[in-house]
């Protein structure tokens, strides 16, 4: 009896635990090339194993609607994951946002505001 008790306790504690370990990606810098039309992202989030623990998706928005969604297998290293994606439809002044998603728990938005083109000198 005893031991079907120590043996509950051993589970419920790693089962609340194992929450503990995972987490949300930390930051996400977004830059946006107004020439090329790309955005690249790099998502902060620090891991001990990159196939088990990992950013599994990644949401592209423009003006608050989803415009790329994105799933990942695996994590780039135990610190970043980049991505890129072409973006041709942006204007000056428009909201570019990314979401990324932790595998385990936990998720970061970051938006980005475009820049407007700088003229050519005549």
């Amino acid at each position: 009896m005893k031991k079907n008790v120590l043996l509950t306790i051993v589970f419920a504690v790693l089962v609340f635990c194992s929450p503990a370990f995972a987490h949300p990606p930390s930051d996400i810098t977004i830059t946006y090339d107004v020439k090329s039309k790309m955005l690249k992202a790099l998502i902060t989030h620090n891991v001990n194993n990159t196939a088990k623990h990992y950013i599994s998706k990644v949401d592209v928005g423009l003006n608050g609607r989803e415009i790329i969604s994105q799933q990942i297998s695996r994590q780039d290293d135990f610190l970043n994951q980049t991505v890129s994606y072409y973006i041709p439809d942006t204007k000056p002044g428009d909201i570019l946002s990314v979401e990324a998603y932790c595998s385990i728990s936990g998720k970061l938005q970051k938006e980005f505001k475009v820049p407007g083109q700088k003229q050519e000198p005549l």
